[in-house]
């Protein structure tokens, strides 16, 4: 039975007529066409899925839409202001912190929610944050120096 649902998608109001039982992750690909948000394993162990609910990152693929009645969402489509690239993603760019690019906003998501409750995070943090995004490319070293620039940056704040 479907349900009226509604949040704050990347600084928008929705409301949509859904199944609550249904994955955020796919209602944000299939219903609302934010692709960026990547199905990887399913079961909320790799964090390709990863978006911000209320300044907190979670994995899209094990919440249920429901769960997200009259909350806010940001997906990797949302971190750019204006044209302009949120700091997290300058900083993957400057550090060439990515090769394929699967994994990559997952892992920017990622750092995102690291930055808000910590916004000056040691080396060890930052690879403790990233232990469960899943990547193959081998640029583990770049991502780290990406994360330490976006946080110099920033200078501990939630950029607008």
């Amino acid at each position: 039975m479907e349900e009226t649902i509604g949040f704050e998608l990347n600084g928008k109001r929705e409301e949509i007529q859904i199944d609550p039982t249904l994955t955020l992750l796919w209602v944000l690909r299939n219903h609302f066409g934010l692709t960026g948000t990547k199905f990887g394993c399913g079961m909320g162990f790799c964090n390709a899925c990863t978006i911000i609910m209320d300044d907190v990152h979670i994995q899209s693929c094990q919440l249920p839409v429901g769960k997200v009645n009259g909350r806010k969402l940001l997906t990797i489509e949302g971190l750019a202001k204006n044209g302009e690239l949120h700091p997290v993603q300058k900083a993957f760019m400057k550090h060439d912190a990515f090769q394929c690019g699967f994994c990559t906003p997952g892992m920017i998501m990622n750092v995102y929610g690291l930055l808000l409750k910590n916004p000056e995070p040691a080396r060890q943090d930052i690879v403790k944050a990233l232990n469960y995004n899943l990547c193959r490319c081998g640029a583990h070293t770049r991502i780290i120096e990406a994360v330490q620039t976006a946080s110099s940056e920033m200078k501990g704040g939630k950029q607008p």
